[in-house]
């Protein structure tokens, strides 16, 4: 796996090395030695899905105060997304600042989300899958979120909403 630095202090996109064969393929997703070498954590103790119908649907902005936060690694399991993180750390370098990135099943990229991102997604087809390894169990009165088209952050959707 590779391990690419983003624009934004931390995330990074997770590119798997294919094996190919006459039968297609064999790649790794997760491998806790790797994540470790890269400096990401290797606890996911969550693991969840987010099956969206329609295309140009969004989920988000969410994100988890501490003590409760949460890093997550995100994959699009079936269809395509648009994945985007906005830094909310309070004196972070690049606090407020935002990232856009696609997710889709043929290129079989992940997201590593650190803790203190907001996250969120925009189908970019019908019938998209989105899968979820999740460092802390959720915590209802820990969760936190802004709307998709808050000015204040002004992320630029692909499709209208």
């Amino acid at each position: 796996m590779q391990f690419l630095t983003t624009t934004l202090e931390g995330p990074r996109v997770i590119v798997p090395e294919p094996i190919p064969d006459e039968r297609g393929f064999f790649a790794r997703s997760y491998c806790e030695l790797e994540f470790a070498a890269a400096g990401l954590p290797v606890r996911y103790p969550q693991h969840s899905v987010s099956y969206n119908r329609r295309r140009g649907t969004v989920r988000g902005m969410h994100y988890q105060l501490p003590p409760h936060a949460e890093a997550k690694v995100v994959r699009c399991l079936a269809g395509a997304i648009l994945d985007v993180l906005v830094d909310v750390r309070l004196g972070s370098p690049t606090f407020g600042m935002w990232e856009r990135f696609k997710l889709t099943s043929e290129n079989r990229h992940q997201l590593f989300i650190p803790e203190g991102f907001a996250h969120g997604f925009q189908t970019l087809a019908d019938d998209s899958e989105v899968g979820y390894m999740i460092s802390a169990f959720h915590t209802p009165d820990a969760a936190r979120g802004f709307r998709y088209d808050d000015p204040r952050v002004g992320i630029r959707w692909a499709l209208p909403v």
